[in-house]
């Protein structure tokens, strides 16, 4: 995907334990292989909490799903609402074309640290 669309830059929402410790695993598997394949093409990557997405996308931070799919669709003016993890993934990208934990779309107050933005 990266050699495919040639991004700029990389962003990943972090991971939290869910109730069911296999998906959790998993989960943290395939983020971290996401890392490394960010890492090793050179992009920085930033890191968002859920509660930070939501609240760039839909100004809640404790928002449902279906809002957050709700609010993607409105914001890129989609067809029809994506599916859940679509739309996890857009609202991701979304709150970092914003300025993610900045506020603003200006990155020149993040560093480098072990190939992340921080």
């Amino acid at each position: 995907m990266i050699a495919a669309h040639a991004p700029a830059e990389a962003a990943i929402e972090k991971v939290f334990v869910n109730v069911n410790p296999q998906s959790t695993l998993a989960l943290g598997q395939a983020r971290g292989t996401a890392i490394c394949a960010a890492v090793i093409a050179g992009l920085p990557v930033a890191e968002y909490t859920a509660l930070q997405v939501k609240q760039s996308v839909v100004g809640k931070g404790h928002a449902q799903k279906e809002q957050v799919q709700h609010m993607v669709r409105r914001l890129l003016a989609l067809p029809g609402n994506p599916s859940p993890d679509a739309a996890d993934a857009l609202a991701c990208a979304i709150c970092h074309a914003h300025g993610g934990r900045l506020g603003s779309l200006s990155m020149t107050n993040l560093r480098m640290k072990r190939g992340r933005l921080v």
